[in-house]
């Protein structure tokens, strides 16, 4: 019977001193807050959903986990569209790279082909002006050279190369070297020779 008595009394202790204080404390609480504008139920529902055990029962951390995997697969697509975009770039940017040394290799064949011009240009010019020198001095021999013994010479090259030295010649000597040919290649000659002057006359 005693024993009874105090597990009966222990009981009320329990209600009267902790669980209808905690209780009326609660209420308390919940009435205080709902007068200060606090949703009481959304804040206990975020609660709940923070402590393991409860979101497990409200299910509330099932929806959350899905929501982390869709946001989870959308970020996935997006790195996915992301790394899609900058192999287009890359491929884009070795295409123009391609074009840009293809260019560069026709300026340096165009710049070769170029120098190579100037080169024989030069070396046109430079034999040109060798010729001038040489038939100079071929000029000058005949002028110096006895007219008796010029015309023989003249008369037996080719008429183009006389041709050529004698309209060079100064006009004395000329006159002087027609003198000492035979009359029909004196004829053939200055008729060759006044063709060529025309000629050369712009």
């Amino acid at each position: 019977m005693d024993k009874e008595e105090k597990k009966y009394n222990r009981l009320q202790w329990f209600l009267f001193v902790v669980l209808i204080p905690l209780l009326f404390t609660i209420t308390i609480a919940l009435i205080v807050l709902s007068f200060a504008g606090v949703n009481v139920m959304h804040a206990s529902k975020s609660l709940a959903d923070n402590i393991p055990f409860i979101s497990k029962m409200t299910g509330s951390g099932d929806k959350n986990n899905k929501a982390a995997k869709e946001g989870s697969t959308d970020s996935k697509k997006e790195l996915a569209q992301l790394e899609a975009g900058i192999k287009s770039k890359t491929a884009e940017v070795a295409k123009l790279e391609n074009i840009i040394d293809s260019k560069d290799q026709e300026i340096q064949r165009s710049s070769a082909e170029k120098q190579q011009l100037e080169n024989e240009i030069k070396d046109l010019n430079a034999a040109q002006a060798d010729n001038k020198r040489a038939m100079k001095d071929i000029v000058t021999t005949y002028e110096t050279m006895a007219p008796k013994k010029a015309a023989p010479i003249l008369t037996k090259m080719p008429d183009d190369n006389a041709v050529k030295i004698l309209s060079k010649i100064k006009a004395a000597s000329l006159a002087a070297i027609m003198e000492q040919m035979q009359p029909a290649d004196a004829a053939r000659l200055t008729k060759k020779l006044t063709d060529f002057n025309q000629q050369q006359t712009p």
